[in-house]
């Protein structure tokens, strides 16, 4: 493996988070740069996607890295999986950059874990890429049909966001049905396309927007009756029933809370809230919010389940068990009046103390 030390970001690592192990990837001949973090392997080892994503630094891309993969290890907890939190992240433009070389190189550091890290897919990585890392790598998930996996783990991420969705209107309004319901979606890629379709079968009107028109594109020719918008600014105005922020974290702010019409806020994307504060605010302007790690967990049961040999059948029951979780969380959270996000921790929390104390660090 041809490799080099990247030098050490401004990032103070140990100040700054708990995690277990970082790892810093460099390959020049392929022009790989790539971070892996692992949060927590109590449950086991750490599984979650790899980001390929343009970041303007490499601290951007650790705070990404690091955010996401804390938020793995809450979200296998929660979803009651047998898996620890971990993340990946490769700088640079999918769409530019990516290549057999560099997919094979990030596939040997995953390797050099021994296990400790399973990886998959996330924004800007797909099932083939999976099958390209497979080649170095045994530690891989999320892989294609033909290939044994799952494939797209986005069709169950977004049956998991419905199932939260409903599982929200069920306590908000006391039917979890959204047909009449307009739901904004912010983001119809991979996950909010499939969100789409469930909602319309149920009998919502939806309004959509993404930033590539070629989502759009595909939207308008499958479903000519989603209205579009030109902007998130433009969609978050509308009035709402229910906000979905499927794009990319930090999607509610203040300035987006300040002007949201929607009274349930459930979507796909990671590391929504912006800061602790957008999730008070939410709370006292009387916005439910469906806790992102808790009802986007869809994804994660579905690669998950290759590791037992793959039943796409097995995996949607898993997963529709997201309504029933994100009940759970609701209802903990009106019990002891705290944010929902606080419920969720708190019962992720739970299952890693008393189901992982016995082994603190996963090793292989």
């Amino acid at each position: 493996m041809s490799s080099t030390v990247e030098s050490t970001p401004t990032l103070d690592l140990f100040a700054s988070t708990d995690h277990e192990q970082v790892v810093f990837c460099h390959d020049q001949a392929s022009g790989l740069r790539a971070v892996i973090a692992l949060h927590s392997t109590a449950l086991g080892p750490g599984l979650g996607g790899t980001r390929f994503h343009p970041y303007a630094s490499t601290d951007e891309a650790v705070r990404d890295v690091l955010a996401l993969s804390r938020g793995m290890s809450y979200k296998n907890a929660l979803a009651g999986l047998d898996l620890g939190g971990g993340k990946a992240v490769i700088i640079g433009d999918p769409r530019a950059d990516k290549s057999e070389a560099l997919l094979r190189a990030y596939g040997r550091f995953v390797q050099s874990l021994h296990g400790r890290y399973l990886t998959a897919c996330d924004v800007g990585t797909f099932s083939e890429d999976m099958d390209v890392v497979a080649r170095e790598c045994d530690f891989v998930t999320g892989r294609t049909v033909a290939h044994g996996g799952a494939g797209d783990s986005s069709v169950l991420t977004a049956y998991g966001v419905f199932q939260g969705m409903r599982a929200s209107a069920a306590h908000q309004w006391g039917s979890d049905s959204l047909a009449g319901r307009t739901v904004g979606i912010s983001g119809v890629g991979k996950v909010g396309r499939h969100l789409v379709g469930h909602l319309l079968e149920d009998g919502a009107d939806v309004v959509v927007t993404d930033v590539w028109a070629p989502a759009i594109d595909r939207i308008r020719a499958e479903h000519p009756t989603v209205r579009v918008v030109d902007s998130t600014e433009a969609l978050v105005a509308e009035q709402l029933d229910v906000y979905a922020p499927c794009a990319l974290g930090g999607a509610l702010d203040d300035e987006v809370v300040e002007v949201l019409s929607a009274r349930i806020v459930c979507g796909a994307a990671n590391n929504q809230v912006a800061h602790a504060g957008v999730e008070k605010t939410m709370q006292e302007r009387g916005i439910l919010y469906a806790p992102d790690y808790c009802v986007n967990a869809g994804g994660v049961i579905q690669v998950a389940d290759e590791l037992e040999g793959f039943s796409f059948e097995r995996a949607k029951h898993r997963a529709a068990g997201i309504y029933d979780t994100t009940r759970s969380v609701l209802e903990l959270a009106a019990r002891d009046d705290v944010t929902p996000s606080l419920a969720a921790d708190r019962l992720a929390e739970r299952r890693m103390r008393d189901v992982g104390r016995l082994r603190d660090i996963h090793l292989p």
